[in-house]
C-alpha cells in the first residue's frame, strides 16, 4: 500500500488550511497513495487560534471532519489529520481523526500524553484524552494513531502493536530546540525497530516546528524523508512482506518475556 505524509505550515486561516489539505490530498491520490497522513494541528495551530481555544474547536471541528470526509471520497484516499475537538468543557481535545476512502470516520484518537515538557505546558490548553489507544483498518494494514509526544512513550506504541497495528501513523508538531531533531529521527526509527512495523510520520513546518517528515520500515531503514520544506509530500510503498521478513529474522515480539497491553 502506498502511504503519503504531507507536511505544511497551517496558519490562523482555517479555510486556507483546508485548501492546502485539499490540494495535498489530491496530490497524494495522484501519486497512487491509498492513505495520506497530515500533522497534528493540521486544522489550526493552537498559538494561531486565538483564545479561548475551545470556542475555535466548537466553531470549526464539525466542518473540519466534514471536509476530510468529502476529500477522502472525492479522491478515493483515506485521510488522517489532527485538529481541536470540543470536549464539552473549557478545554478542547487535541484529536487525530482517521477517515476512510469512503468518507467514513474510522476512529478518533484524543491525545493522552500532553506535552508538559521543555518549558511548555500543553495541559493548560487542551483536555487529556482518556479513550485510547486507537487502531483503525486501512487497506491491508492495521494503523495505530500516534500524536506527537506519544512517540516518547514506548509502552504506548507497543500497546498499539499488541492491538494489531502493523503501521504507526504519527501526526506531530515537533517543536524545534537543542537535540530535538535528533530525538525525532531516533525515536521514529526506534519505534519501528522495536516493534518491527512501519512508521509514517508527518510534522508541521511552522516557524517553531522542524518538519522532517519520514517513513521508516520495520528494520529501521528510512525509506523516505523530507527536510524543512514548508510544503512537501513524501510517498512510500509500505508492504506486508517487509514486516514478515523483519519478524522472521528479528522475532522480538515472539521473544518477549514481559507482555503489556491487551492479550
Amino acid at each position: 500500500m502506498k502511504v503519503a505524509a504531507a507536511q505544511y505550515a497551517p496558519t490562523a486561516d482555517i479555510g486556507a488550511n483546508l485548501a492546502v489539505i485539499a490540494s495535498m490530498t489530491a496530490e497524494a491520490a495522484a501519486a497512487g497513495a491509498e492513505l495520506v497522513v497530515f500533522p497534528e494541528e493540521a486544522m489550526i495551530p493552537a498559538e494561531a487560534a486565538g483564545k479561548p481555544l475551545h470556542a475555535t474547536a466548537e466553531a470549526n471541528w464539525p466542518g473540519f471532519l466534514t471536509e476530510l470526509s468529502r476529500l477522502a471520497v472525492a479522491h478515493g484516499i483515506a485521510v488522517i489529520a489532527g485538529g481541536y475537538e470540543p470536549s464539552g468543557d473549557s478545554l478542547p481535545y487535541n484529536t487525530i481523526a482517521a477517515v476512510s476512502a469512503d468518507g467514513e470516520l474510522l476512529g478518533r484518537y484524543r491525545k493522552m500524553h500532553l506535552y508538559d515538557a521543555f518549558d511548555y505546558r500543553e495541559s493548560s490548553e487542551v483536555q487529556r484524552g482518556d479513550e485510547g489507544p486507537v487502531v483503525v483498518r486501512i487497506g491491508e494494514f492495521n494503523v495505530g494513531l500516534v500524536n506527537c509526544y506519544d512517540l516518547r512513550f514506548p509502552e504506548f506504541t507497543r500497546t498499539l502493536v499488541e492491538m494489531g497495528a502493523d503501521l504507526l501513523s504519527v501526526s506531530a508538531a515537533w517543536v524545534r530546540g537543542p537535540l530535538k531533531e535528533d530525538h525525532w529521527t531516533t525515536l521514529l526509527r526506534t519505534r519501528a525497530i522495536e516493534n518491527t512495523c512501519w512508521v509514517v510520520a508527518s510534522s508541521l513546518t511552522t516557524p517553531d516546528c522542524i518538519g522532517m517528515s519520514m517513513a521508516v520500515d520495520p528494520l529501521g531503514v528510512v525509506r523516505a524523508a523530507l527536510g524543512e520544506e514548508e510544503r512537501s509530500l513524501l510517498v512510500v510503498e509500505a508492504d506486508k512482506q517487509r514486516i514478515d521478513r523483519a519478524r522472521t529474522i528479528l522475532p522480538v515480539l515472539r521473544n518477549r518475556r514481559i507482555i503489556i497491553g491487551p492479550r
